[in-house]
């Protein structure tokens, strides 16, 4: 095989040890990224290179922003900063019709179901990231 491939004999040999063992490089990056995820995922997906970048420097690890940057766009990594939520309510100054109120303040009732009553304003309607 190795004459039909144009290969040495100690060349395919060294190939197959070498094809074992990770070189420092890959190990070093595969560690790297291991510790990136946990942050990322620990942070709720909040946490872009910058942050992480600071917590790895703050472990020990000498990496740059642009590295833990490239890792995490290559494992689809991508922050999602949410916005502060903010209490928006009804614009009262309006010329639409407002709804009667046809319950004046009387919560009492005869049986279930026949009064239902409801304020959708603070309810924050963001999707979760990932």
């Amino acid at each position: 095989m190795c004459a039909v491939l144009e290969v040495s004999r100690s060349g395919y040999y060294k190939w197959c040890r070498e094809k074992d063992n990770e070189n420092s490089y890959q190990k070093r990056r595969q560690v790297l990224l291991s510790r990136i995820s946990w942050h990322f995922f620990d942070n709720k997906c909040r946490y872009g290179s910058p942050k992480i970048t600071m917590l790895l420097r703050k472990e020990g690890w000498e990496v740059s922003e642009r590295t833990v940057g490239i890792l995490m766009r290559e494992n689809n990594m991508r922050s999602c900063v949410s916005k502060k939520f903010k209490v928006t309510t009804t614009d009262s100054n309006h010329t639409s019709p407002i709804a009667p109120n046809l319950l004046n303040q009387n919560f009492k009732t005869t049986a279930p179901n026949k009064v239902w009553v409801t304020d959708i304003t603070y309810i924050s309607c963001r999707a979760p990231c990932r």
